[in-house]
């Protein structure tokens, strides 16, 4: 099972391509711990060395899809800016939303398409309005016609068909394909702030948990 997770900092100031980089090394490490494997398919640096504007990340193993959702979503990094110390903010905003990377594309079979003869009207004279040389092809898979009455001859009209369902078969993949890139990149502007799924902090200096273990200490001899 292998799933793909795109992280974009959005149009977010450059604490946020900061947070995306630290949130990777958290997810990543998160990964790791449930023996799931992690490749960076596709980065986009921020100004910063370090930093990210987007990620997308390959996630495979067994539990990929559940691990994918838990990290999906506004994500919060929660630490003072490493830019500017005049700053309040704390909270700084990602988006993680999984994403289709490879559209299928479809294989076009003869054996898929079903041919009908028929009738057309208009100029081309007394055999072509008897008889039926016209070609209706339809393909099955995708529920493509067409209609071809160009030659007088149905062997004719029938090569033609197949060659204008090929041609619209490829126009359909490559729009396809086109509306996943689109869908994808549009994770870029589509980050909403606030109400995160996810906040995660950095970890506690041993200097940071210095106090709390003598706070601890003194407890448990007051309450001892």
């Amino acid at each position: 099972m292998s799933v793909h997770l795109l992280v974009s900092a959005g149009r977010g100031p450059q604490e946020c391509a900061w947070a995306l980089a630290q949130l990777l090394h958290r997810l990543e490490a998160d990964a790791a711990r449930q023996n799931l494997e992690i490749h960076r398919a596709q980065t986009v640096p921020g100004d910063r060395g370090g930093t990210y504007r987007s990620v997308l990340i390959q996630i495979a193993g067994d539990g990929a899809e559940a691990f994918a959702a838990s990290w999906t979503g506004t994500l919060c990094w929660q630490a003072p800016s490493p830019y500017r110390a005049n700053t309040g903010r704390k909270n700084w905003y990602v988006l993680a939303q999984p994403c289709r990377v490879d559209t299928p594309r479809t294989t076009f079979a003869e054996a898929d398409v079903d041919i009908v003869a028929c009738r057309t009207g208009g100029p081309g004279g007394q055999h072509r309005n008897k008889a039926s040389t016209a070609v209706r092809a339809t393909h099955r898979p995708t529920g493509i016609v067409v209609t071809v009455d160009i030659e007088r001859q149905f062997s004719l009209n029938r090569r033609i068909s197949m060659r204008l369902l090929r041609q619209a078969i490829e126009h359909s993949d490559e729009e396809a394909e086109r509306a996943a890139i689109t869908a994808r990149w549009r994770i870029h502007v589509d980050l909403v702030r606030g109400n995160p799924t996810r906040i995660e902090r950095p970890e506690p200096s041993k200097q940071d948990l210095a106090p709390q273990k003598q706070t601890r200490r003194r407890r448990r001899a007051r309450d001892g």
